[in-house]
């Protein structure tokens, strides 16, 4: 089983933002900000820039509050805003556009609290099902993470990656398969192998 982090209130944030509550900006960037340093070290390739860029985004939706509340989605446009500042310091640096790199995603780590035996057993399932996802493809991982490890939905995957909904559900359809296909053959006397008869 995968777990994802636990949710956050974003019209919360967005009501910080509006009566202009400083705390807003630290909620979203002890929330968000490693997701979206990922992202924006899997474009630029640069840990320096990378974190310049969640500084600056941050440092915008700081100066911009009263505007945020007017957003639908703050957590999606956190991340397409990501996605274009990355491609802007590309253009700007480069002369030219780059292709985001799906190589880069980095590796989910799920966490559960259990006893000492379930401990030791669920840490072997979950180096397995770790092990997994760094062995889909680019594509597949990143879409899997975005959607198991930073929650976001199929359609705003879709938005993110500018691919259609269908290519999110199928690229995750193949790597639960993997996953499951995976842990049952693995350890076929686990909850998920038993569910399978």
């Amino acid at each position: 089983m995968v777990l994802q982090n636990t949710a956050m209130d974003f019209k919360a944030v967005q009501e910080y933002l509006q009566n202009n509550d400083s705390r807003a900006i630290r909620l979203l960037y002890d929330h968000l900000g490693d997701r979206l340093f990922q992202l924006a070290y899997a474009i630029v390739k640069s840990k320096e820039v990378a974190e310049e860029i969640i500084g600056d985004i941050l440092l915008k939706v700081w100066q911009k509050r009263e505007e945020m509340a007017a957003i639908e989605n703050l957590r999606l446009y956190l991340y397409v805003t990501t996605r274009n500042y990355c491609f802007s310091y590309l253009r700007k640096t480069t002369g030219r556009p780059k292709e985001f790199s799906f190589e880069e995603v980095y590796q989910p780590y799920y966490h559960f609290a259990k006893s000492p035996e379930e401990l030791l057993i669920t840490r072997e399932i979950l180096q397995t099902i770790n092990q997994t996802i760094n062995c889909l493809p680019a594509k597949c991982k990143l879409i899997f993470k975005l959607a198991k490890e930073d929650g976001l939905k199929h359609k705003e995957i879709a938005v993110l990656l500018d691919i259609s909904i269908k290519t999110v559900e199928s690229q995750m359809a193949i790597a639960l398969k993997r996953i499951y296909s995976t842990v049952t053959i693995q350890f076929p006397g686990s909850k998920l192998a038993a569910q399978k008869k």
